[in-house]
């Protein structure tokens, strides 16, 4: 009976046994052993190899990885890797400090059969399974061909070095000078060994630099001593003189700061290592030689470098969190499993629950299931992490190329700029020469032809300094400016200068003050380039402080005399917040570039040269309230920026243009007074010079009336109501355009012709012009005899338009149909007119009052447009009317006359037969027997 019921028994439990057996874990990659002997830990890019392993090996836990650390010692690392050989392993990666020493124990463990794979450094023989990293030599020959780039071929290099018995020391050290042997007008200034140590280098790399001052780009074997050298550049003040080019690629964060010019990436290869690794373990096939490429990280393509390196690390995260998650779920199929087992054994034993037994393990069947479900969706959320990564590589190669190709095109451009500029100083010279000459032969000249020449001049000089302004930007670009300082008195130098603005600040009606603190102030300083500072600051100041403002420019001793700062302080219009973050920007023009008509380069230029003396030039301002520039710079200044002999005071120039001399003869001033014409010409120019040009162009055959800037052209214009206006489109305020259309809009001056002068020449905005209702657009330089002669014919169109509107005027008015302001003004002037002709008293400011203006613009109103006065308007009207009440017999010739506001019938009759050769009794009887 027992043994019936125990098969019985066993026959239930049998297939549940089956089932549960079913349930097994499924099968996990094998478990390897890898020994990693590493020659050095110390150092950002090593411990960027050990990260990236340990990154590559969260994808296979299975992996176990055991490092030792030989800390730069050849014998301890060959003991070591014989070590990692008796603690049992599948694979071996070394990476050598030296080549030899480490050779035989490399071997011995090849011979073994362990794989061996070198990472980043070779051993001295053939007996290894496969090698991944870098080339070194091509890192060198790299940095080679990037120095060339930055310094145009021509120029000198120190070069830091690692650990001279480091195979990666000579590999780079040799690319290096291979690379230099294309350029022969390069070479190698010194070469500072720094053993990898970012200590014991600066002492070397000090006394190299000084005794090479002419030095200017510093070539470091790792981004580590890079790192160094920017601090012992800072401590020498040769930041800005000096560049650098580290290796590893891992300080991006200076190469974006502008503290190296590039850094050469040398992958740490430790993904690499572990991916080739495994391969050998898992018999894939795999290379031999797996050589990584050499990139060059500079300002071109930093930031995306670093963005790149963001998204790795966030989808590193991504990935750990994802492994966690499946670490707990293993755990929870661990304890899970567990818990099956003793179930089954306790089923087993117990008959009476073998119901139980056989629910718990269908439910736990359930749930094995949904574990390898999430191990099939891990693996798949790691297939495609793998083919993201190698997208994100393709693409940061694709877009290192293109940075690398934009930086090129931009170096040529700016190549071709700087050489156009030096080409542009001849055609310069050759006119200075003989317009220099002409003015010296006074005698032969009139003063007109002296004053023409004086304005060429002038320009002349303004562009060449433009010039030289544009050669002293590509100067700072490539590093080329340099400082010659001499100890001087500062307060004599910085006096002299606001002296040459004395003048000019008074014509413009602008108090400008000079504030010393001490009647002396020595220190070294290059006059040659802080004159052009104070020069640009002070030309800036001067053109945007209004009338009756004040500049003020203070000077003064700082940091208890270690330093000496000078401000420049105006009561002009202020900065606003968007532009103040960009002023010092090369070619930065604000919302005020239109007002200024400025380059975009005096700013910047100044920032430049001031950083040049280890100075900073700072900015404070507020909208509204006026600006105020310091510079502050240091008294004394490294032995290399100072120069031997006295200090040569620059002749002081002014880019800011003094106002026309008075003193050209009285042959000008004659010519202007002598015209007799009553046609008056408005110019509206803010420009002095070209003002004064047109003007004098213009007052031989017109009056003329002059305007700086386009609110007070427009009030001008309605209160002279000029017969025509010369007006410029880019003017502070109101421009052209807004000036032709408020001319359009405004009745009074809505008749008046007008030329626009400007310098913008392109098809779309000479269409701009004529659309705004300019008559005529001529684009600067333009021909005087031609502006003179377009003048004549605007005045002589509008003589043949008077005539028509007085042809309209002696028909019916009522039928003159509003086309135009001009009509729609002499319909409100008739209607004013015959509203008030019974009024023997009708005088001009009667009407002008009805109609809103004064008598002056009601007078320059209807002789512009009617080529008649006032009155004479009004007594034609009166006569106009008169033959039509005279046609009525029952109104008698005296009736008609007071009715009309003539103040006797005598008057009336006279008035009468003046305009008609008949009297009002003749022009009565004539017509009304001929209407019989």
């Amino acid at each position: 009976m027992i043994s019936r019921i125990g098969f019985r028994v066993w026959a239930w439990l049998w297939p549940l046994v089956a089932l549960l057996s079913s349930c097994a874990e499924p099968a996990r990659p094998r478990a390897y052993r890898i020994g990693f002997s590493q020659c050095s830990t110390q150092g950002i890019w090593r411990q960027a190899v050990l990260d990236g392993m340990k990154r590559e090996l969260s994808f296979h836990p299975e992996v176990q990885l055991r490092m030792l650390d030989a800390k730069d010692n050849s014998q301890r690392q060959a003991q070591q890797i014989k070590e990692l050989l008796a603690g049992g392993i599948d694979l071996l990666i070394v990476s050598p400090y030296e080549p030899g020493p480490v050779t035989p124990a490399v071997e011995a463990a090849y011979e073994t059969g362990i794989p061996v794979l070198l990472l980043d450094r070779r051993i001295t023989s053939q007996e290894f399974t496969a090698y991944v990293g870098g080339d070194n030599v091509e890192v060198g020959q790299t940095a080679a061909r990037y120095a060339a780039s930055l310094l145009h071929e021509h120029g000198s290099v120190i070069e830091l070095t690692g650990a001279r018995k480091s195979s990666a020391t000579a590999g780079r050290h040799q690319g290096f000078a291979q690379g230099m042997v294309a350029y022969p007008n390069m070479h190698v200034a010194a070469e500072v060994t720094g053993n990898w140590n970012i200590t014991t280098l600066k002492a070397p790399l000090k006394a190299a630099l000084l005794a090479h001052p002419e030095a200017a780009l510093i070539f470091a074997h790792n981004d580590n001593m890079g790192r160094s050298a920017a601090e012992v550049l800072q401590q020498l003040g040769l930041s800005q003189k000096v560049g650098i080019i580290g290796v590893d690629g891992l300080a991006l964060d200076l190469v974006d700061k502008g503290v190296f010019k590039a850094s050469l990436l040398y992958s740490p290869a430790g993904e690499d290592a572990i991916r080739t690794a495994l391969r050998i373990l898992n018999h894939q096939p795999f290379k031999r030689e797996n050589q990584l490429s050499t990139v060059v990280i500079d300002s071109t393509n930093v930031r995306m470098m670093m963005q790149q390196r963001e998204k790795i690390l966030t989808q590193q995260k991504d990935i750990e969190q994802q492994h966690g998650l499946l670490q707990g779920l293993r755990a929870t199929y661990a304890s899970q499993r567990t818990v099956l087992y003793g179930l089954l054994a306790t089923l087993l034993g117990a008959l009476a629950l073998g119901a139980v037994a056989w629910r718990s393990a269908r439910k736990n069947r359930l749930i094995n299931h949904q574990l390898v479900l999430q191990n099939a969706e891990n693996d798949k959320i790691n297939r495609q992490l793998l083919v993201q990564n190698e997208e994100i590589s393709q693409q940061r190669n694709q877009i290192q190329a293109l940075a690398e190709q934009a930086r090129a095109d931009t170096e040529a451009k700016l190549r071709f700029f700087t050489n156009f500029s030096h080409e542009l100083r001849t055609p310069l010279t050759l006119i200075m020469g003989p317009v220099e000459e002409l003015l010296g032969s006074s005698s032969e000249l009139s003063g007109a032809q002296r004053q023409d020449l004086a304005l060429v001049q002038r320009n002349t000089q303004r562009l060449l300094q433009l010039v030289n302004q544009l050669l002293d930007f590509r100067k700072i670009e490539v590093g080329k400016m340099a400082v010659r300082a001499t100890e001087s008195d500062l307060v004599d130098f910085v006096r002299d200068i606001v002296e040459a603005f004395e003048k000019p600040a008074r014509l413009r009606g602008v108090q400008l003050r000079f504030v010393a603190a001490e009647p002396e102030l020595h220190a070294w300083f290059d006059a040659n380039l802080l004159d052009k500072v104070f020069l640009n600051l002070l030309s800036n100041a001067l053109k945007f402080t209004p009338e009756q403002g004040q500049i003020t420019v203070s000077l003064q001793a700082a940091e208890d005399g270690r330093a000496w700062r000078l401000s420049v302080a105006d009561t002009g219009p202020g900065i606003s917040a968007q532009d103040r973050a960009h002023v010092f920007e090369w070619f930065y023009q604000g919302e005020q570039g239109a007002v200024a008509k400025g380059s975009g380069m005096g700013l910047a230029l100044a920032h430049g040269l001031v950083r040049l003396h280890q100075g900073q030039l700072t900015l404070s301002s507020q909208p509204g309230q006026g600006s105020t520039f310091t510079v502050a710079v240091p008294c004394e200044l490294p032995e290399e920026l100072r120069a031997s002999g006295a200090m040569q005071l620059p002749a002081i120039s002014l880019d800011e243009p003094e106002p026309l001399p008075a003193d050209f003869g009285t042959e000008v001033l004659v010519a202007a007074s002598e015209t007799a014409s009553e046609t008056l010409v408005l110019v509206i120019e803010d420009n002095a010079e070209v003002n004064d040009f047109v003007a004098r162009k213009l007052r031989g055959d017109f009056r003329v009336q002059s305007a700086t800037d386009g609110h007070s052209g427009f009030r001008l214009a309605t209160e002279l109501i000029p017969d025509l206006i010369v007006c410029d489109v880019m003017m502070p305020g109101l421009g052209g355009l807004e000036v032709v259309a408020q001319l359009r809009a405004d009745w009074r001056t809505s008749h008046i012709p007008v030329i626009l002068l400007t310098a913008r020449s392109a098809a779309e905005q000479q269409l701009e012009g004529v659309q705004a209702g300019a008559d005529l657009y001529l684009t600067k330089p333009f021909n005087p005899t031609f502006l003179l002669e377009s003048v004549r014919t605007l005045l002589a169109n509008r003589a043949r338009q008077r005539a028509h509107f007085r042809r309209e005027l002696s028909l019916d008015t009522a039928t003159v149909a509003p086309a135009s302001p001009d009509q729609k003004f002499l319909l409100d002037l008739t209607a004013v007119v015959e509203a008030n002709l019974t009024k023997t008293d009708l005088s001009v400011e009667d009407v002008a009052r009805a109609l809103g203006i004064s008598r002056m613009q009601l007078y320059r109103k209807v002789k512009a447009v009617l080529g008649t006065g006032v009155t004479d308007f009004i007594q034609s009207l009166r006569l106009t009317k008169a033959r039509d009440l005279l046609l009525d017999e029952q109104r008698t010739v005296s009736d008609v006359a007071y009715e009309l506001g003539f103040s006797s019938p005598s008057y009336f009759s006279t008035s009468f037969r003046a305009r008609y050769q008949l009297s009002p009794s003749e022009f009565r009887a004539l017509h009304v027997s001929a209407t019989s």
